[in-house]
């Protein structure tokens, strides 16, 4: 969910993201994780800062362009809670050893494939 401001609509936030605001909390099938009176804001928006926090989602900001990622939540155990990756080495395509660990410090995308 990309973010210009910290503060969203319940109604958008379960749209986007899955997890309805109830008055138990934030509910996302049979999980409910409850909400601190903090996580409602004027108007009965939601503060994003304190919604990430509970609900362990990634928060994370481009100061350049003034504007946020929230990643998935990570409450269930299925999904990544840093952007870190282990140590990885792998050939590369003249058979030659290339760590992961070589470009620290730079943004890296890695793509996947499996055939199943």
């Amino acid at each position: 969910m990309i973010l210009s401001e910290l503060i969203v609509d319940g109604d958008e936030f379960a749209a986007r993201t899955g997890w309805a605001i109830k008055p138990e909390g934030a509910c996302s099938g049979d999980i409910c994780v409850p909400l601190p009176a903090e996580a409602t804001v004027a108007g009965g928006r939601l503060d994003v800062v304190v919604l990430a926090e509970r609900l362990a989602m990634p928060l994370v900001q481009d100061q350049v362009h003034e504007r946020w990622a929230l990643g998935p939540a990570t409450v269930s155990g299925r999904a990544l809670s840093s952007a870190e990756a282990p140590e990885l080495t792998l050939p590369d395509l003249d058979g030659n050893p290339f760590s992961l660990s070589s470009l620290d410090g730079q943004k890296v995308l890695l793509v996947a494939w499996a055939s199943w």
